[in-house]
């Protein structure tokens, strides 16, 4: 059970007051995690398990045409606020 990781949802503007608590950063996951010998109730804001799937950070403006995400979690997508936005995809360069 020691080695059991307890990952959190911390982001990126807390992540100072994450680890002043302890909290510790997994390279491989790309997450925060405490470990259960500290604990937890300090950790109750960035708990995974308070979080729903369906988190209220989504997007407010996605519209029902919008693509969603077929793998949840895997990343963070950001939705374009121009309709004539061309994401640039490294082939070509942009300004040609």
């Amino acid at each position: 059970m020691s080695n059991t990781k307890i990952y959190l949802s911390v982001p990126y503007a807390e992540k100072d007051a994450a680890k002043a608590l302890g909290a510790r950063w997994d390279a491989t996951a790309k997450k925060w995690y405490a470990t259960p010998n500290l604990d937890i109730s300090l950790f109750a804001k960035w708990t995974l398990q308070a979080s729903s799937p369906e988190s209220s950070s989504a997007s407010p403006h996605r519209s029902s045409s919008t693509p969603t995400a077929t793998n949840k979690g895997s990343g963070v997508f950001t939705y374009p606020s121009s309709k004539d936005f061309v994401a640039y995809d490294g082939d070509e360069p942009p300004w040609d």
